[in-house]
Formats: C-alpha cells, structure tokens, sequence
C-alpha cells in the first residue's frame, strides 16, 4: 500500500480559455472542471486509476465538498478532522500549453491540528510500502513539518518519498543529517536552489544533450543521505541519481496541453514501476511515460495507465 500526505489539499477548478490569455480582457472560457488535488492527491488519483492500493490522507471536514469530489473520484482516504474549508486553486489554461496557476493559502493549522496529522500520519505508516509527503504546507504548520515525520519515520519499514519546494525543501534539507528521504522528486529549480546552481543552465545543459550538471548536483544530495533523486526536467524528460548509477529518460514528442499535475504524474509512474519490482530504468521510464501523458492532457486531468507508453521512452545510463 502507498500512503500519500497531502497536509494543503485543494479543490482544483481548471479553466480552459478559447483564446490566449489577455490580462485585463474580458474573455470567453471553453471550458471548466474541478478536481480534488493537492500534490500528493494527485499521485494516489494516477495511482489508483492503476489500481496500485493506495490511501490519501489530509486535514478536512466531513462536510467539506472536497471529500465529495475525492469520493467521487474513486480514491480511499483517510480525513483527518480540522477548522476551515480546503482551499480553491485556481488553473488558466490555453491552447498552446501555457499554464497559469492562481493557489490560495489554505486554511490556518494550530498546534492541536499539526499533532493530529502527525499522529495520524505514524498510525498508518508502518502498513505503508512508501510514504508519499507532496505539497506546500498551510499556514501556521511549522516549515520542518516534513522533515519532523522523515525523521519520525526512519525507523519503520516504509520507504518516504517527498516532493515540496521552497521554505519547507530547504528545511527537510537542512534535517538530512538527522534522516533523509528514500526519494525526493524536485525540478530543475528546486534542484537548483538546493545545490546552489543556476536553474537555467541545469535545463540548458540537458537540452544540448549533456545531463552531466544535472547528475552532479543529483549526487550531492546523494552524498547527504538522500537514497535516490528523480529530477523532473519538463519537455527534456528525467534524471534519476541514486548511489548504484544514473540515468536520463527522454520522452517522445507530444503535444502539450496542460502542466498540471505533469510531475505529480511523474512520481506516480515512479512509485507504480517500483512496487511492481522494476529496476532503475524501468522506474524512470514509467516515471516519464506518466508526465508526459499527464503534459497531453488538458486542465487537471490525470492519465490512466491505458495513456501511459512507458516503452516509448528512451533510457539510457549516464
């Protein structure tokens, strides 16, 4: 079973427009749709679409419309009771892929909550084969929030994957000398900003070809205790980096739709490849077939495994 943790779930409301996006226009929308998401939301949505079992846990009230719309979609869950309304994220979507993304705060968590979903997230993790910690955190959550539970973790079975950025990135680093994740899946910013490199030139690189700045700032964060990196490169594919090797995985050509949830995809395929046994390469492979089928679709959409050519991706050792 894979737990996945979503401490700032959403309600996604995805809004297509019928032309580019004009600020201060009044313009006509083509279409919309609203999803339950939240980083970690989505991976158990694309996980249990394969039929990988899965359990979403997150702060929510009963009433609140989002566990309807999670029902709906199918996914077990587990709510963890807590004051306010799961924010609305707002997603502007055009033609040509280009995505804009409005996200609300999130409701305040005290004291009192935080334990809640601490104590939550301990009683249902040693039954976990993974741990999933994915999202922003709400307000008044403590920025180490992350790097408290790999820590409360580290001596159970389950293996924790967490994908974040920002604030509470940097402080589940600045913990990896305590207890570091089996996974994290940052992009090429996120990466960047925990090595100290330039963004910009870790893309450029890949995109003439040479993943080599990539793999370098992968195998520092290898070197501070993390067991494995995925780093999501958008268009250029993948790296992945653990202490046996790396590897890059390109996609094929697709037309792009919508990002959302493109690399909350990625690390679905990842986590499926792996409890179904595969090696490495396999892992990347399904990794990237996922973010790119998730990149083809429009709004919030997340794909089925029917969408999902992993062979279509080429993987090669670097």
């Amino acid at each position: 079973m894979i737990l996945t943790v979503t401490p700032n779930p959403s309600i996604d409301r995805t809004i297509t427009l019928a032309a580019p996006l004009v600020r201060g226009a009044v313009q006509r929308v083509r279409s919309t749709s609203a999803e339950p998401g939240g980083k970690g939301v989505n991976v158990a949505r694309a996980l249990s679409l394969a039929g990988v079992p899965t359990l979403a846990l997150l702060p929510a009230d009963a009433d609140d419309p989002f566990l309807a719309l999670l029902a709906g979609a199918a996914v077990d869950h587990a709510a963890v009771p807590g004051p306010g309304a799961v924010r609305t994220n707002l997603t502007i979507t055009e033609d040509d892929g280009t995505t804009t993304k409005l996200n609300e705060p999130g409701a305040n968590r005290d004291a009192s909550d935080v334990a809640a979903l601490t104590d939550a997230v301990a009683a249902r993790a040693a039954a976990a084969d993974w741990v999933v910690l994915s999202g922003s955190l709400p307000p008044g959550m403590p920025v180490d929030w992350y790097a408290q539970v790999v820590a409360l973790l580290s001596g159970l079975d389950c293996r924790v994957a967490v994908d974040t950025s920002d604030a509470p990135l940097d402080a589940l680093a600045a913990g990896f000398g305590v207890a570091a994740p089996d996974l994290i899946k940052p992009n090429s910013e996120e990466l960047a900003g925990l090595v100290g490199a330039s963004a910009e030139q870790l893309e450029y690189a890949v995109a003439q070809g040479d993943p080599a700045p990539v793999v370098a700032a992968a195998a520092r964060l290898i070197d501070r205790g993390v067991r494995a990196v995925l780093a999501t490169l958008g268009a250029a594919g993948a790296v992945l980096v653990d202490a046996d090797g790396a590897w890059l995985a390109t996609p094929p050509p697709i037309t792009p739709r919508s990002t959302v949830g493109a690399g909350d995809s990625s690390l679905a395929g990842y986590l499926r490849a792996d409890v179904a046994g595969a090696d490495a390469a396999g892992r990347i492979a399904m990794a990237v077939g996922y973010g790119s089928a998730a990149a083809s679709l429009p709004g919030s959409a997340l794909p089925g495994p029917e969408l999902v050519d992993a062979a279509a991706v080429a993987v090669r050792s670097i």
